[in-house]
């Protein structure tokens, strides 16, 4: 079995790390290479960076923090917001991202995974979902979590890996920031769907739920924000739960 991966996650915003919760109510919680040296030394397996502003004036401010980061980690990271082209990934590429993580102009021009892979490989591209379980289905929602769309979950994810996505990194708004646990259920689903790694993301808030979401979710990657900004739960602590639990971490 590969061993599950542990991921925090950090939200920029003009060069400052923030948290919401539901996409919402968002705080400053820190400087994004401190906190990202931390993650690395605790033991983290990778790092997620989102620039939630993606401005062309935040982009080039991203790219910037990318170098800086790029120097001080040891442990991959990949970089989302605000790319719409090959362009704009090959940017935050050479800056020294690993991978690069596109959601919202991929849902509005699908085509951008086939040329972002095409041209970088599917091993440096991740393609998030934001999704709400509306009425019994899980409807896609772009621009942060604001604007729903017609695309479906399950029938997106399948449509981003055919197309050439390395990794699929769902988001349940509805668990998001609520530290209840994520959505194993549609988690599950998606996991039995695809061929390739998914990352959970929305819920965390125990180390049980981390349990839950690798060994009934079937996830291959958990990834939370606020409760390691708050080191509410250590990763090194974290780490241990899971081995004593019998799930293979790294």
């Amino acid at each position: 079995m590969l061993a599950k991966r542990i991921i925090p996650c950090l939200d920029i915003r003009d060069g400052k790390t923030v948290k919401g919760i539901r996409f919402e109510n968002v705080v400053d919680v820190g400087d994004p290479v401190e906190l990202g040296a931390r993650y690395a030394v605790d033991g983290a397996d990778e790092l997620v960076y989102l620039d939630i502003t993606a401005t062309h004036e935040g982009r080039k401010l991203f790219a910037d923090l990318v170098e800086r980061i790029a120097a001080h980690l040891n442990i991959p990271f990949t970089v989302g917001g605000g790319i719409r082209d090959v362009g704009d990934a090959g940017v935050l590429l050479s800056a020294g991202a690993d991978k690069v993580s596109v959601n919202s102009s991929a849902v509005r021009d699908p085509g951008l995974i086939d040329r972002i892979a095409g041209e970088f490989g599917t091993q440096f591209l991740v393609v998030a979902i934001d999704a709400r379980n509306e009425k019994g289905g899980w409807t896609v929602y772009v621009n942060g979590g604001r604007i729903p769309t017609e695309k479906e979950l399950f029938s997106w994810a399948r449509e981003a890996q055919e197309r050439g996505a390395g990794e699929i990194l769902f988001t349940s708004m509805n668990h998001d920031g609520t530290k209840n646990g994520f959505a194993c259920d549609a988690l599950r689903e998606l996991s039995s769907a695809l061929t390739i790694p998914v990352i959970a993301s929305g819920g965390a808030g125990e180390m049980q739920h981390f349990l839950e979401v690798f060994r009934d979710g079937h996830a291959d990657a958990a990834l939370a924000a606020s409760i390691f900004h708050y080191n509410e739960i250590p990763v090194p602590v974290l780490k241990e739960y899971l081995r004593k639990n019998n799930i293979t971490v790294r």
